[in-house]
């Protein structure tokens, strides 16, 4: 396994693969066996895997989020050369910003300013910013995002669209879940043993409102019941519950507006913030 630091070594290694079949899994550290399921499926499918490892400043509107998001460089390599990637970037902010550099602006729409672009403003900007930089550096065939993020998959996928230049399939990955439910996640390290036992009870009500709208709910009755359901624990707090069209992100007040209607939800459990999902 190479592991390189600096945009130039990146250059020089990556100009070696001429004809092979390159995957990337862009992570920012903290990495669980969600991040190794996408390791392990561009390892099946591609001829080289390069992973980075980035925790990307752009991308955090919370200042402590930020610092306290959970990250070890060096269980983090040890974990990459286990399954056998062959090239880990690991650089450092200011290897990958250049003083005073303004973000791209990309008109990303809709998908960009709803749920996580409402409730975390610039969070995309920031996204995008650092996603497209590394895109151009390792110039990939195929990019494997776990679908627990399905809404910054969206916005890669409409800027990877506004990027002539850039020749990359976006690839969705499964959530990989705990043995209880909880999505993986690199936050889930923070919290405490209280907390932990909450957590599942996220997608359980995401469980809960799927069966309520296959018995005939409306789209009000089901947000409102998985709400309820999440808030009845005093360490659960919904940030957002959002019933959109997969597709679009927009938002749906009848279920006959989508053919691929999703709930996606953001929870506080205690102050760690926690996202999942549902397809409904």
């Amino acid at each position: 396994m190479k592991v390189v630091r600096t945009k130039e070594e990146l250059k020089q290694i990556r100009a070696q693969y001429t004809t092979e079949i390159i995957g990337f899994v862009p992570t920012m550290g903290g990495l669980h066996e969600g991040h190794l399921s996408l390791i392990r499926r561009s390892l099946k499918e591609c001829d080289c895997t390069f992973v980075s490892v980035f925790l990307n400043p752009t991308q955090f509107n919370n200042p402590t989020d930020l610092k306290t998001y959970p990250h070890n460089d060096e269980d983090d390599l040890r974990l990459l050369e286990s399954v056998g990637v062959d090239v880990v970037f690991l650089p450092t902010p200011d290897e990958m910003y250049e003083k005073g550099e303004l973000p791209p602006q990309y008109d990303l729409g809709q998908v960009a300013e709803v749920m996580e672009g409402q409730y975390r403003p610039g969070h995309f900007q920031g996204v995008v910013w650092i996603v497209s930089k590394l895109f151009r550096l390792v110039r990939p065939t195929f990019a494997y995002f776990g679908l627990k993020d399905f809404q910054q998959i969206a916005v890669i996928k409409q800027m990877v669209k506004l990027s002539p230049d850039m020749d990359v399939e976006i690839v969705p990955c499964p959530i990989v879940r705990e043995t209880d439910g909880l999505a993986m996640s690199s936050r889930n390290n923070r919290l405490s043993e209280a907390e932990r036992k909450s957590a599942p009870k996220i997608f359980k009500a995401l469980e809960h409102g799927k069966s309520l709208k296959a018995s005939g709910a409306s789209v009000a009755e089901v947000s409102e019941q998985v709400i309820r359901e999440i808030e009845k624990d005093p360490l659960l707090r919904v940030e957002y519950f959002s019933i959109v069209d997969g597709e679009t992100l927009g938002a749906i007040a009848d279920w006959h507006e989508s053919t691929e209607p999703v709930g996606a939800i953001t929870v506080y459990c205690g102050e760690v913030r926690l996202i999942d999902h549902i397809a409904l």
